[in-house]
């Protein structure tokens, strides 16, 4: 077993592949590393209250509630906003509080963010108070729509803010300028929970809410801040952290449902089947039906109720899995027969724009460019998504375009979403290749980083265990990789449906080696005998309850 023979001596009284894994994440001291390794909700999950506008918008929530106000809940469509109107309307039935609803738009045919049809429905069932999750920040002209029909917006969001904000009651977002909360990177169902922690904090006792029930949603909490792929660092470690603890002992019929649908067992749920297993599934709802769908299954108070949209919402993610398959492959001969610029756009009449995002991450990734896919609504509207290549924020660039080309845009640096009219979509590409000279930024080059090199015989129960206390992992704290040199193949297999799996075994060890979807042709060629280098990852395989350690590869070369 190799280390890293630059440790600093302040971590010491680690074990060295705990201190080499430690200082590979720039963490050279004992209190950094308690810090890190042991998430402390007291100490890393600060006050709510810090937050610019908290206490402006709990004063306006808590004069809706004592004058028995209609309160309309205005959601995003995917796994992070769904959650949070979860969080926000279990709060409400904890309070016993009845005059509200949740309004989630249709993404085929609303599209992302308020909309003024919306807004005159919930304002036509009595609603004077319309609270926002996980969207809102940039909807200037539909707050203003809003105002004008006496109703006020509390906006909670986490999207990157334009120059012009709407003029609402009050805007959580810490995003926005002025803010000086600790952590800016917080979900939206997360902002959505700082604000009921908020309520709870003025006014709990009086409900008779138990202290500290609010905890209990932090399964919701998590599984948002994982899905949604943000930062897995400060506040959002703990968030996730503890989020993981509360699902794996969560009594939530949705939940329960939906994790017995895919054979899981709860008590062992991680990260990755969050971001796998679960929330591709809640977000099917919204991609190939209805999102209350997925609202329903979280929010539903009994199991039989919650049967019927856990089967519901896995069939739609079977359907979701072919669809897109086409697409991509639609996609990719295209695209394989025309000249490419540093800007992809392309898109299709026939796709379903709840569909596109996905299709936009599998071409970045194939052609190592910034793409913008699109389809047509129901009612015939354009509108797409986009995933940056890392070498510019495409918030930015969507921004930098004349005025005019796009009629709507959000997101973040990586991913957004945007609508255009029918005779903008055909000049498109050339306006954001005009303007992608001058706001891109220095790409960074990503290199195969390898925190170690270990043996197979150190692929055990005590070397997981020191791996383990990195958890969870994700944006902004990756599963440390590990190299494997010169190890001898026993047996390449493929397996699957459609065989496009590959397990690996090894002469002299009973550790094995697994790639999904291991479609590349150096693969392939690997055959009993072989010598290779790998590179791989260490993880607990669950599946039909037994427990086995397993390496997760990334790379394989042979060697000659």
């Amino acid at each position: 077993m190799w280390y890293n023979t630059e440790m600093s001596s302040d971590l010491s009284g680690y074990p060295e592949l705990v201190q080499t894994l430690l200082s590979k994440r720039g963490i050279t001291n004992s209190a950094d590393a308690e810090h890190f390794l042991y998430p402390d909700f007291d100490r890393d999950v600060h006050d709510p209250f810090g937050i610019l506008n908290m206490g402006k918008a709990v004063d306006r929530i808590l004069r809706a509630i004592d004058a028995n106000e209609r309160i309309a809940i205005f959601a995003d469509y995917d796994c992070d906003g769904i959650p949070g109107a979860v969080i926000f309307s279990d709060f409400l039935k904890k309070i016993n509080y009845k005059n509200f609803e949740v309004y989630i738009p249709h993404r085929n045919s609303e599209g992302y963010g308020l909309n003024t049809k919306a807004i005159d429905a919930l304002a036509s069932h009595g609603a004077t108070l319309l609270i926002t999750i996980d969207s809102g920040i940039t909807d200037v002209a539909e707050v203003a729509h809003a105002n004008s029909l006496g109703v006020d917006v509390i906006i909670t969001d986490h999207h990157i803010p334009q120059d012009v904000l709407p003029r609402a009651h009050s805007i959580i977002n810490s995003k926005q300028a002025g803010d000086v909360y600790h952590d800016n990177m917080l979900c939206g169902a997360a902002v959505v929970w700082k604000l009921v922690s908020s309520l709870l904090m003025r006014r709990g006792e009086s409900w008779g809410v138990q202290k500290g029930w609010e905890k209990w949603l932090l399964d919701m909490v998590g599984l948002s801040t994982i899905a949604d792929m943000v930062p897995l660092k400060n506040e959002n470690r703990a968030l996730a952290q503890y989020g993981l603890m509360v699902m794996r002992k969560s009594r939530r019929p949705g939940l329960l449902a939906l994790i017995a649908k895919m054979d899981m067992v709860q008590a062992n749920i991680v990260e990755d089947d969050i971001g796998f297993m679960i929330g591709p599934r809640i977000n099917a709802a919204s991609r190939m039906g209805e999102p209350m769908d997925a609202f329903r299954l979280l929010s539903a108070e009994t199991r039989e109720e919650a049967e019927e949209y856990a089967d519901k919402l896995v069939h739609l993610n079977d359907a979701r899995k072919g669809l897109v398959a086409s697409m991509v492959k639609e996609a990719r001969k295209h695209l394989d027969t025309r000249e490419l610029r540093e800007i992809i756009v392309i898109g299709n009449q026939l796709w379903k724009p709840g569909l596109v995002g996905l299709v936009a991450a599998n071409l970045v990734e194939a052609y190592s460019r910034t793409v913008f896919v699109w389809g047509r609504t129901e009612d015939g509207a354009i509108k797409g998504s986009c995933r940056s290549d890392g070498s510019v924020s495409v918030v930015n660039l969507m921004t930098s375009v004349c005025e005019g080309v796009f009629d709507g845009i959000g997101g973040h640096e990586e991913a957004g979403g945007f609508s255009v009219s029918s005779d903008a979509i055909h000049t498109l590409e050339d306006e954001l290749v005009k303007v992608y000279q001058v706001v891109r930024k220095e790409k960074e080059t990503v290199e195969l980083s390898v925190d170690t090199t270990l043996t197979l015989s150190d692929v055990n129960w005590m070397n997981w265990r020191h791996v383990e206390k990195f958890a969870p992992f994700g944006i902004g704290n990756p599963k440390p990789v590990f190299l494997f040199e010169n190890i001898k193949l026993a047996e390449a297999r493929y397996f699957g449906k459609e065989k496009t799996h590959l397990e690996l075994s090894f002469d002299s060890s009973s550790v094995k080696a697994i790639l999904f979807f291991a479609g590349d042709e150096k693969y392939k060629s690997l055959t009993a005998g072989d010598l290779i280098d790998m590179v791989a990852t260490m993880e607990v395989n669950t599946f039909r309850n037994k427990r086995e350690l397993r390496l997760r590869i990334v790379n394989v070369t042979k060697k000659s």
